[in-house]
């Protein structure tokens, strides 16, 4: 049975490998995006359980599609935790303005990433 089917969205795919390589160890289902325009449209047409979304990729940052996937219907609720290099206050700031329930700067614990993940998944639960 799995734990949950996870959306991994990050331009760098040695980090986008780890982050599915370590959530899929731990029962995910896991599919990777490479850019914010395909995490957008596979965060749209995907019954995703949660959602893990660098925010600097080229076309389309993450903090324009974690507004997009709150703007629609379907992904309004879906959790995201934002994995960012981006530290600063206002980042933050940000990120949680536009939706996030999460965020991680890396370089980052894949640990800690999977403890954040189950923990955003649990308070979900009814």
């Amino acid at each position: 049975m799995t734990q949950g089917k996870v959306l991994v969205v990050d331009d760098n795919q040695d980090i986008c490998d780890l982050v599915a390589l370590k959530l899929s160890n731990a029962g995910f289902e896991v599919t990777q995006a490479n850019d914010g325009l395909s995490g957008l449209e596979l965060g749209l047409s995907g019954d995703f359980d949660l959602v893990v979304l660098d925010v600097m990729m080229p076309g389309m940052s993450g903090i324009d599609v974690l507004r997009r996937l709150r703007d629609a219907e379907q992904t309004a609720t879906t959790p995201v935790l934002l994995l960012t290099a981006k530290t600063q206050e206002r980042d933050v700031e940000t990120g949680f303005a536009a939706g996030a329930g999460e965020y991680m700067t890396k370089p980052f614990s894949p640990r800690e990433l999977l403890v954040r993940v189950k923990a955003m998944l649990a308070r979900r639960q009814p």
